[in-house]
């Protein structure tokens, strides 16, 4: 039997002149929808995928499907334990797969047809998917849900803390990370004992149908999860009808907030992030540091939620060739290997017009970029610039009238660079004080004065730190997702899966016996 049996397509002929027909997934049947919408090659803008757009009647039993999960989920410490145990051996079987270089392969193309990176960058999804599989096969599913004891006031009583399912749950999952963000979140959800709805952004929705029908293969009860493909607004009236017990969402900041008053707060998200990095005054590793600042701020063209948006950078850096450097790595950058290519949220007309609004503040320009691609065919619905940097002057960026411009998110390959001075270190813990969004940062400095104060007036919930501190992290072996939110969600650990995906429940056992001499004592 091939190891690519679950495949429904070849992704190198996946073309104008070869469309795939995606499916959406419910009760365990692949099945159709009455509308369907053209998603278009983001190299050359033809139309090669067609993805079902369900809408109106057709939300209806995906609703019903969501209601039915009771709220004691598929299983949890008390009903159906064996499942622990399955999902662990479905995911040591899943592990197994993606080990193999065909599957290994498939996925990596899938990812690059639908959100195109560099072969350096696309099988990094598949690699740390693969890690975080091995991290939980076997016996490490029924230890996520280990609980606690308390011995009670008198024998016979004690108090037992439960990791307790939510039930029906919902994941809308992002664009810039088709396989790894949708595939931590949902294991994760399952592993706890949750039915999951899985909605992931129409443009690269075709890599989790295939993986779906992967699962299955590897023994995945075909009715622990849908897959429902629609828009954005199609999927907020779901949202509001289901009794979607918790909604784990991945993407933008103001679709974040108006989930969270529609589901009353029942959210856990991890949303945008203009991350910062500041440059420490010691100066050392000058070459590896500029291409992590390259890396931070351009690989897969900017668009990961954790991509270097601001450089603080100490004026003893900007005595060296630091920026020749990075201008020059990422000079090196080219569509023809996709180490840079289309930008999926912002057309070039945004990005450069962001650009022009920021050269307005007295003192600003570019430092390099700021142009479109050329030789390029990808279509004006997407967006194509060179790695641009762009320096403003620290005090100039903090005045209220530029702060929020210059802290502006752009999904793609942009940074803002600036420069302070010892005696103003202060004003850049203020910036990273007034910043919205607390996602990554990177404090590069090996001086502990140094680091200590940055890491102590900082929140970012995943800050790397030291000389080879950077923004960008696979977070196959540590913690990943915001700080400072009450809603912030996590992924990849330990922590993060029974954060977002379990709640405590106490159950006080009391079986007695009763007190020695016992009367009914009078009301108090």
């Amino acid at each position: 039997m091939s190891a690519l049996d679950f495949a429904t397509f070849d992704p190198e002929t996946v073309s104008g002149s070869n469309v795939h027909t995606m499916k959406c997934f419910l009760d365990g049947k692949w099945i159709d929808s009455a509308k369907y919408t053209d998603i278009v090659d983001p190299m050359n803008g033809e139309v090669f995928i067609k993805m079902p757009n369900v809408g109106g009647e057709e939300l209806k039993p995906f609703i019903e499907a969501i209601d039915r999960v009771p709220k004691s989920g598929l299983h949890n410490p008390l009903k159906d334990p064996e499942r622990y145990r399955l999902y662990g051996s479905i995911t040591h079987q899943l592990a197994v797969e993606l080990d193999k270089e065909e599957v290994a392969h498939f996925f990596t193309r899938c990812i690059q047809r639908v959100c195109p990176k560099s072969y350096g960058q696309a099988p990094g999804e598949g690699n740390i998917v693969k890690t975080f599989l091995q991290n939980f096969c076997g016996d490490q599913v029924r230890f996520l849900a280990r609980g606690f004891h308390v011995p009670g006031d008198h024998t016979g009583q004690q108090s037992n803390g439960y990791r307790w399912p939510f039930g029906g749950v919902a994941i809308v999952a992002p664009f810039n990370f088709p396989l790894e963000i949708p595939v931590l979140q949902m294991m994760g959800a399952l592993y706890m004992g949750n039915h999951v709805t899985l909605k992931c952004a129409s443009t690269t929705a075709m890599v989790m149908e295939q993986w779906i029908r992967l699962m299955i293969k590897c023994g995945m009860p075909p009715m622990d999860a849908n897959l429902i493909h629609c828009g954005g607004r199609n999927m907020g009236e779901l949202i509001e009808k289901a009794d979607v017990r918790v909604l784990q969402f991945t993407g933008s900041s103001e679709v974040a907030e108006a989930l969270a008053t529609v589901l009353r707060g029942k959210i856990r998200v991890e949303d945008a992030g203009f991350d910062w990095k500041i440059l420490g005054p010691d100066v050392k590793y000058e070459d590896y540091i500029a291409w992590q600042c390259d890396q931070d701020a351009y690989a897969a063209t900017g668009q990961k939620c954790s991509a270097e948006s601001i450089l603080f950078m100490h004026e003893n850096w900007a005595k060296t060739d630091l920026l020749k450097k990075m201008e020059a790595i990422a000079s090196e950058r080219s569509i023809e290997d996709l180490t840079v290519g289309p930008v999926l949220s912002h057309t070039t007309e945004e990005m450069l017009g962001h650009k022009d609004k920021i050269l307005k503040i007295p003192g600003a320009k570019v430092l390099f970029g700021g142009v479109e691609l050329k030789g390029h065919t990808i279509p004006k619905c997407y967006g194509a610039i060179a790695p641009t940097a762009v320096f403003v002057p620290l005090k100039e960026m903090m005045k209220p009238e530029n702060f929020g411009l210059c802290t502006t998110e752009i999904f793609g390959p942009f940074q803002v660079v600036t420069e302070y001075k010892d005696d103003e270190l202060d004003l850049v813990l203020e910036a990273c004080e007034r910043m919205h969004q607390h996602l990554t940062a990177a404090v590069v400095s090996n001086d502990p004065e140094f680091l200590t104060k940055c890491l102590k007036m900082t929140v970012n919930g995943t800050t790397y730190c030291g000389l080879r501190a950077r923004t960008t992290g696979a977070p196959q072996n540590h913690w990943f997702g915001p700080a400072g939110d009450p809603r912030g969600a996590g992924i990849g650990s330990i922590e993060a899966i029974r954060l977002v995906w379990s709640c405590h429940r106490e159950i006080i056992e009391d079986f007695g016996p009763t007190p020695e001499g016992w009367t009914r004592p009078k009301p108090t």
